[in-house]
């Protein structure tokens, strides 16, 4: 029998909403992946220093901090500045993409975020780190 796919690394799913974010926890999870939670961009921030996550899932319309703000001080720390984020947001404008891509996420998924895209996609942005 195969390992799962996310056997063993590890992801930090940033975002305020706590259905998407248990909805997401388990999907990811059940793919293999180990998952650390942050509901605003102060946790986020604390989360990434402390579990040192290969991947950052990162919503752009937080309570606190917003996900480019919390994008920028982490690419600005050097011991998080390794840390894979990509950018979710409800606005998939090219504008916001740039504006993701400038603050150090290596891409963005627009909401409502499909399952099998996200786990598509993650295999491709855990192979940058």
């Amino acid at each position: 029998m195969s390992a799962p796919a996310g056997a063993g690394r590890r992801i930090l799913l940033v975002e305020d909403n706590e259905a998407i974010r248990h909805a997401f926890s388990i999907l990811l999870e059940e793919t293999g992946y180990r998952v650390a939670l942050a509901a605003n961009g102060g946790d986020a921030l604390d989360t990434a220093r402390r579990e040192q996550p290969d991947l950052i899932l990162m919503d752009l319309g937080l309570p606190d901090l917003n996900g480019l703000e919390v994008t920028r001080r982490l690419k600005a720390d050097e011991a998080t500045r390794g840390i894979v984020v990509v950018a979710i947001t409800g606005r998939a404008l090219q504008s916001d993409g740039e504006a993701c891509i400038a603050a150090g996420c290596a891409g963005f998924l627009p909401k409502p975020v499909d399952a099998a895209q996200l786990l598509r996609k993650i295999p491709e942005y855990l192979a940058e780190r």
